[in-house]
């Protein structure tokens, strides 16, 4: 069974551009058990533009569903995880000046400062994915670190470059091949979602934004499970 992760930072977002305390991310987490999500998806930015250190202690806290921890594999956030323990962390590229994730995660390059910040969630009983563009390269260095996990960027394929599928099928097979569980996400819609989740190595999606605008129109839950349906389907043939 594919499992589907709800990324909830925008609920931050919409939260902050107001101020105050509503809506709330661990309320509209806890509201959605039921509805076909299988984990919580939270980024806790250097600049904390949405999700804050208070929803993540809470959200962690609570383990309704298992939470996946985006962050950048600085020494602040490798301190936050390794004292939250989420069931996961996925080590993203971040910069301040972007809105959102641009790309994945140069890991050949920067190997020797992924190491040790690996080996902390790790030794801190926290699964450590990688979000990488599906570049050979890249995964096998993936696995050299001792990550885990590999989610791929989907972002690519999502804005409709061409060739972009072949890629993320391919990804996906030399990602098992190399022992590491597979994830996908970014960009991620209704309409485009059941090539990636029809993907066999592919274990769980991990999709927000788009489930969020969808939302304003069928509300979040019917969204969820809207999505639910058309990845297991996408398996189902």
């Amino acid at each position: 069974m594919i499992r589907l992760g709800v990324n909830i930072d925008h609920v931050a977002t919409l939260r902050n551009a107001r101020g105050g305390n509503h809506p709330d991310p661990l309320t509209v987490a806890k509201s959605l058990v039921g509805s076909g999500m299988d984990g919580i998806t939270i980024h806790l930015r250097e600049d904390r533009r949405h999700i804050r250190d208070a929803d993540a202690e809470a959200i962690c806290a609570w383990a309704g569903k298992p939470v996946n921890f985006e962050m950048a594999a600085t020494t602040e956030m490798v301190a936050i995880a390794t004292r939250l323990k989420p069931h996961g962390c996925c080590i993203v590229p971040e910069k301040r000046a972007e809105i959102t994730t641009e790309g994945g995660l140069d890991v050949l390059n920067h190997r020797g400062e992924l190491r040790p910040a690996i080996a902390r969630l790790k030794d801190a009983g926290i699964r450590v994915s990688l979000f990488v563009d599906p570049e050979p390269d890249q995964i096998h260095a993936a696995a050299e670190v001792g990550a885990q996990v590999v989610e791929l960027h989907t972002g690519a394929y999502a804005n409709g470059k061409l060739g972009e599928l072949d890629r993320l099928t391919e990804g996906a097979a030399l990602t098992a091949h190399v022992g590491l569980e597979c994830h996908a996400g970014h960009g991620l819609t209704f309409a485009n979602v059941t090539p990636i989740a029809a993907l066999p190595e592919v274990t769980e999606l991990n999709i927000g934004h788009y489930l969020i605008g969808e939302a304003l129109l069928i509300g979040l839950p019917a969204a969820i499970a809207e999505m639910k349906r058309l990845m297991i389907e996408a398996r189902a043939r």
